[in-house]
């Protein structure tokens, strides 16, 4: 089967990730993948792609990269030719702006279209000529797909004319069924967070709740995975607080899974999600798990907070009082995270995703060459 694959950039981000664990996965079982971010400003690839993926950049194709109208329009025309060359069986797009160009590129060329929303677009801010864009074009894809229960119904709920809203979660990456969580012997414990410094990850209520715990649990350390525009504020507030020593913030690290591995404990404070794949590699590597109840994806993925702690969303006090539960208690994260592995590994393999995408696939009647 020939897929073309749009997503906005192959930078650092869950989206992208995602985007190259399906890439390589189609192109290992003989699909012909073309995968192109359509950034008008090139950027880099962060992410390992199979050298049988080919990967073309939309800015290479079109010689402006001024953000006007007109050059928007040349844009979805040099989009729209690669797609009559190409001749894909199926075009799969993420993100709402891609999702948009996506739609309407393929216009009358016969050609599936299937349009992936990565957030919960009912929480994630957007500009009112996106969301009416959106409004427009979703109707007009084959099938809108969404990460989680929870978002199909309010999708819906909003748009009955959105009549195939499929739920399609993000897959756990291979290396991560393969780790598991080395359990420490020693008396240094580390509480693991991972996403980028922006406000909706709320690492600021993080960093105050861990300092609250901090002398209660002085064998316990902080550390916050990733970058963004809030990295000087919280380095701030880390140093105010007198915590230097206790709170880490390390950047980015393309070795997430050595970092979970050696994680005694995980936390997600995020106001709002899509589906949050942190979340869902720490539980995979067996690291027991805290999470806020924020739209969406913690509530499905925790299975009702059985497999993972589970706190109103943005209930300090509660959060508080789980991350203590958890740094106190060894067994307790022994037997939470031994049940979060196996519960998303039943649900959540490469394998089982792979299977609902091509069901997607058949639905929308791009089938593989070996007829499945």
């Amino acid at each position: 089967m020939r897929i073309l694959l749009l997503t906005s950039s192959m930078n650092a981000g869950g989206a992208e990730r995602v985007a190259s664990i399906l890439a390589n996965a189609w192109s290992r079982r003989g699909d012909q993948v073309d995968l192109m971010p359509t950034y008008s400003w090139h950027g880099d690839c962060f992410y390992e792609l199979s050298p049988n993926v080919n990967l073309v950049y939309l800015a290479d194709l079109v010689p402006s990269l001024h953000a006007t109208f007109v050059n928007q329009l040349v844009r979805l025309r040099a989009l729209r030719r690669f797609i009559t060359v190409k001749r894909p069986d199926v075009i799969v797009s993420f993100l709402s702006n891609v999702n948009v160009a996506a739609v309407l590129a393929s216009l009358g060329l016969g050609v599936p279209v299937i349009v992936c929303e990565r957030t919960d677009p009912f929480m994630c801010p957007i500009s009112f000529p996106l969301r009416i864009a959106r409004r427009i074009t979703y109707p007009l894809a084959d099938v809108v797909t969404v990460q989680t229960e929870a978002v199909a119904t309010k999708l819906l709920g909003v748009n009955r004319r959105l009549w195939k809203v499929r739920v399609v979660p993000n897959p756990i990456p291979e290396i991560n069924v393969e780790t598991q969580r080395c359990i420490s012997a020693g008396k240094n414990k580390r509480l693991l967070a991972v996403g980028r410094l922006s406000e909706e990850k709320q690492f600021s209520l993080l960093i105050n709740t861990f300092f609250r715990l901090s002398h209660r649990h002085p064998q316990w350390s902080l550390r916050i995975l990733g970058d963004g525009p809030l990295r000087a504020v919280l380095q701030q507030q880390i140093i105010e607080l007198k915590m230097n020593d206790r709170i880490e913030l390390p950047g980015r690290t393309p070795d997430v899974m050595n970092e979970l591995a050696q994680a005694d404990a995980f936390v997600l404070t995020s106001r709002f999600e899509g589906f949050p794949n942190a979340l869902l590699e720490a539980m995979a590597v067996g690291v027991p798990s805290v999470s806020f109840d924020c739209p969406s994806g913690p509530r499905e993925m925790s299975m009702n907070g059985t497999v993972a702690m589970l706190v109103a969303a943005n209930d300090q006090p509660a959060l508080e009082d789980a991350i203590n539960r958890l740094m106190s208690d060894d067994d307790l994260r022994v037997s939470l995270g031994s049940r979060g592995r196996a519960s998303v590994i039943d649900r959540f393999t490469l394998d089982k995703i792979l299977g609902k995408w091509d069901a997607v696939f058949a639905e929308v009647g791009a089938v593989r060459s070996d007829g499945r």
